[in-house]
């Protein structure tokens, strides 16, 4: 559901002060740079179709290279609160409310906090969708609108942004609860924000480049329809949707893992599975289009380190056995000193984009 509230984000595009709504900024058309005028960010590799739209040709040259991203405080700093109660020095729990940043430094401290009553289903309340409030849109739009305004955005925003740029597969994987046409749609909303209207533009042209030499189109769709085909060949995972649970679930290996897993370790085992179904995903595409004739790599980023130590050893016990034509590298982005993370290898070699 798509609430109709208003915010004070001004539109890239316009200068008029104008309010927007969710549903009018994911409705509205994108601009892009009136390249007929500026042709400085067009690049040799660019050319102009018979419909007169740019087609960057030179990503035939590239490697192929993919990306898993955690959103909060990683990409974002979300100002969504986590419910909790906390133990003072007088002995008597009273409710706070939480950051992202700050739960998990806490989350293990049980001898000071612990869920609210409700449990934890109330604690991450706003990590759900909401049918009377679109929280994590809005989110969203709150986050991007105090970058705007001089705050330091997460160590992985300007990754994302290069990797939209560019038209790279991606995926998100969050511990949220959002459905995926939720991130999917946080994800056009960073689009419209986050990117300038030539960065949008070359975005376009890498997406009609990649389309050309892979999918052997000629004639494109419109902006918006190229867009919708490439945020369909991402994935969007929120390791706590109910959608998702039941998909894991039902999965031969994962329903025994989780047979035997503790509490405090299915949140990892759940972004684990997110990572394998992406990486299965690329992978088959590249065996559909005979894509192992060159380099082919992963990235993922997190800002949990508890995260960082799981996927790393996942990769290392399962991944890199499995897909051994595969470069896998994880950063670690949880220590907010090192503006761009600190690069973990785990097989092979990748260059994250913005590190």
């Amino acid at each position: 559901m798509i609430r109709e509230i208003e915010f004070d984000f001004l539109s890239p595009e316009s200068s008029d002060g104008a309010c927007r709504t969710i549903r009018e900024i994911l409705d509205k058309p994108f601009s892009f740079a009136p390249h007929d005028q500026d042709s400085s960010h067009i690049t040799k590799d660019f050319s102009k179709s018979a419909q007169g739209v740019l087609v960057n040709d030179g990503v035939r040259s590239r490697d192929f290279k993919y990306y898993i991203f955690d959103w909060d405080d990683n990409i974002l700093h979300m100002p969504t609160k986590i419910r909790m109660e906390r133990k003072g020095d007088d002995g008597v729990w009273r409710e706070v409310e939480v950051s992202t940043s700050t739960f998990a430094l806490v989350r293990a401290d049980i001898e000071h906090y612990r869920a609210p009553k409700g449990g934890w289903a109330e604690a991450f309340r706003d990590f759900q969708d909401n049918p009377s409030r679109d929280n994590f849109l809005e989110d969203t739009i709150a986050a991007l609108e105090r970058i705007a305004h001089g705050e330091t955005p997460g160590p992985s925003y300007n990754a994302l942004k290069k990797t939209l740029r560019e038209g790279r597969l991606f995926a998100i994987v969050t511990a949220r609860g959002h459905a995926p046409e939720t991130i999917e749609n946080a994800v056009r909303i960073f689009i419209r924000y986050a990117l300038s209207e030539e960065e949008r533009e070359e975005m376009l042209a890498n997406l009609r480049g990649y389309r050309r030499w892979i999918d052997k189109v000629e004639v494109f769709g419109t902006d918006a329809e190229e867009i919708d085909y490439y945020l369909s060949l991402c994935r969007y995972s929120a390791v706590t949707n109910d959608s998702f649970k039941e998909r894991m679930a039902n999965d031969p290996i994962y329903r025994e893992k989780l047979a035997t897993a503790s509490t405090a370790a299915r949140p990892e085992l759940a972004k684990e599975f997110a990572i394998r179904d992406f990486v299965e995903h690329v992978f088959h595409m590249l065996e559909r289009n005979n894509g192992f004739d060159r380099s082919v790599s992963i990235g993922f980023s997190d800002d949990d380190i508890g995260n960082v130590k799981s996927v790393s050893n996942f990769i290392k016990r399962e991944l890199s056995r499995r897909f051994e034509g595969i470069k896998f590298v994880v950063y670690d982005t949880s220590d907010a000193t090192l503006a761009k993370g600190r690069k973990v290898c785990v097989s092979g070699q990748l260059n994250l984009p913005g590190f």
